[in-house]
């Protein structure tokens, strides 16, 4: 799977994970040149609490659009040390 946007190769990766329908990249296989802390966070009931990045990419910018979980809750182990895409970003083979 890769993960694209404006162009660029966000992440890619054989071994994603599929929560709901997203795909969770492993940390180790994301282009962290594109990728700044966001200070966003939300939280899931059985996953845990959300931190974002804010993707960016020659100079234009998609707000909290890559999330991960710092510490999954214990149902939600599977994603840990993992960032899914929304906002845009194009997920696929």
């Amino acid at each position: 799977m890769k993960a694209t946007w404006n162009g660029a190769t966000l992440a890619e990766s054989d071994e994603t994970v599929v929560v709901e329908g997203n795909h969770y990249f492993p940390a180790n296989s994301v282009n962290r040149a594109h990728f700044t802390q966001s200070a966003k966070q939300s939280v899931c009931p059985w996953k845990g609490t959300a931190s974002y990045y804010t993707v960016e990419v020659d100079g234009k910018r998609n707000e909290d659009a890559a999330w991960y979980y710092p510490e999954p809750k214990e149902a939600a182990a599977e994603i840990r040390d993992r960032v899914a895409f929304w906002k845009g970003v194009t997920v696929g083979e």
